[in-house]
C-alpha cells in the first residue's frame, strides 16, 4: 500500500474543511494596513485587527459575523485563535480579512462616537502574547557582528568582523520555551529567585505561515506570515561546579519563565516589506538606550536562517525563528544610573521595531522558594561566584 506523508494528510484535510470559496484567490487588496494580535477584555480573549497608527482594535470574529449579516457577503468561519488565523491566512483567510477590512473602512466604523461594540480602544483592552502557544522557538545566537565582539574598540570590531565574513560558518540555534516562558506586552519579566545576571536581548521575530522542510533561502519568504518584536532574556550565571557539564548551559541560561516576551502583535508581511532592507531594532532600559541596530549588522540573513532552521526540523504554520540581537550586552552592556550593567529589579524594559512597535516590561525579582526543596534545584548565582 502506498503511504502518504503526515504533512500531506493534514494539508489535505486542512483544504477540504475550508469552505471552497476560500480556495480563490480574488482581486482585492485592504484599503487599510493592519496588524494582528491577541487580546483579552474581561473575562474574554479574542484575534483582534490592530488598525489606525495602533489605537484601534477589531475583533475579528464579531466583526466577521456582522458582515455576514449583510446580504452579499457569503458565511466564511473565522478562527477563533492566531493559529487558526496563521493555517488558514494564506489558503484564502487573508481575502476574507481584506473584505472586513474594506467594509469596515467604507461604513465608516472605525471613527466617531458610534463606533460598533467589536471595535475597542487599545487603550481599553489587554494585549497578550500574539500567538498562543507556537510549537517551537528557535533563536539565533551570535548573528550580529556587534554581538560577536562586545566591548570591542572600533578598530578590535573591524578587523573581528572582516575575519567573520570570510569565514561565516553556518548559523547557530538554539530552542526556547515556549508556554511558561511567552509573555505578553506589559506582562513581568521575573528575575529567578538569587539570579543576579539577567540580560535583555532584542530581537526580530519570523512567524511562519506555512509548513516546510528543507526551504531554500531562495523559497524563504513564501513560507513567512509575518513579524513580531522579541526579547530573549538571558540569565548569565551559568551553572554551579561539580557534576556532568559539557560547556555551557542554554537551559539555564534561555529557558526561565517569563524569558520570551513576544509582540505587542504581528505585521503580516504584506504590510511590512524586505526586513533585510528596514529592520531597525532598539533596546531602552529605564530611559537609556543600550542596543540599536540594523538589519546590515547581521552575519546570516533572515532566508539563510530560514534555510539553515528547516535543514535540521520541519517548520509549521505559528512557529517562530528570532533573528538575533547586537551589541549592547555581555561585556559590552552601558550602564546605567543604577550602577549595574545587568538588569535589577523595577527596572522597566523596552524593546522596539520600527514599523512594528514596542514591547514593555516591568523587572521584578522574586523573593523566595518554597522551604521544602531538596536542594536540587537551581542554586543562587551568589553560593557559587564571588
Amino acid at each position: 500500500m502506498k503511504r502518504r506523508s503526515l504533512f500531506g494528510l493534514v494539508l489535505v484535510a486542512f483544504v477540504f474543511a475550508m469552505p471552497g470559496r476560500l480556495m480563490a484567490q480574488p482581486d482585492i487588496e485592504p484599503a487599510e494596513p493592519y496588524k494582528v494580535g491577541t487580546f483579552a477584555m474581561g473575562y474574554e480573549q479574542f484575534v483582534g485587527l490592530v488598525m489606525r497608527d495602533d489605537s484601534t482594535i477589531v475583533d475579528l470574529v464579531e466583526a466577521n459575523k456582522a458582515m455576514e449579516l449583510m446580504p452579499q457577503y457569503s458565511p466564511v468561519n473565522m478562527p477563533d485563535d492566531m493559529l487558526g488565523l496563521i493555517e488558514g491566512y494564506e489558503y484564502g483567510l487573508k481575502y476574507r480579512v481584506y473584505e472586513i477590512v474594506n467594509w469596515m473602512v467604507e461604513e465608516g466604523q472605525l471613527s466617531g462616537s458610534d463606533r460598533p461594540s467589536y471595535v475597542h480602544q487599545v487603550d481599553d483592552v489587554d494585549i497578550r502574547a500574539p500567538i498562543q502557544y507556537p510549537s517551537k522557538i528557535m533563536n539565533a545566537a551570535v548573528n550580529f557582528y556587534t554581538h560577536a565582539c562586545e566591548g570591542c574598540t572600533e578598530e578590535e570590531l573591524a578587523e573581528r568582523t572582516r575575519q567573520r565574513q570570510e569565514n561565516r560558518g553556518v548559523p547557530y540555534l538554539f530552542l526556547k520555551p515556549t508556554r511558561g516562558a511567552i509573555i505578553g506586552d506589559g506582562d513581568d519579566v521575573i528575575m529567578p529567585y538569587g539570579r543576579d545576571e539577567i540580560e535583555y536581548e532584542v530581537e526580530m521575530a519570523i512567524v511562519f505561515g506555512r509548513s516546510g522542510k528543507y526551504v531554500s533561502a531562495a523559497r524563504a519568504y513564501d513560507h513567512v506570515f509575518g513579524y513580531m518584536v522579541a526579547m530573549d532574556i538571558s540569565d548569565r550565571g551559568g551553572r554551579p561546579p561539580g557534576g556532568f557539564s559539557s560547556g555551557l548551559d542554554w537551559f539555564v541560561g534561555k529557558g526561565h519563565d517569563t524569558f520570551a516576551p513576544h509582540g505587542p502583535w504581528i505585521v503580516p508581511k504584506e504590510f511590512y516589506g524586505d526586513p533585510m532592507e528596514r529592520l531597525h531594532q532598539i533596546t531602552v532600559v529605564d530611559g537609556v538606550t543600550v542596543q540599536e541596530a540594523h538589519a546590515g549588522d547581521m552575519i546570516h540573513n533572515i532566508p539563510e536562517l530560514i534555510e539553515y532552521a528547516s535543514s535540521l526540523i520541519t517548520i509549521f504554520p505559528g512557529d517562530v525563528l528570532q533573528s538575533g540581537t547586537s551589541g549592547g550586552t555581555g561585556s559590552g552592556r552601558v550602564e546605567r544610573a543604577t550602577g549595574s550593567g545587568y538588569l535589577i529589579d523595577g527596572e522597566t524594559i523596552s524593546a522596539t521595531i520600527q514599523g512594528i512597535g514596542t514591547l514593555t516590561h516591568r523587572v521584578v525579582r522574586e523573593q523566595s522558594v518554597p522551604d521544602d526543596l531538596s536542594g536540587s534545584q537551581l542554586p543562587p548565582t551568589s553560593s557559587y561566584r564571588d
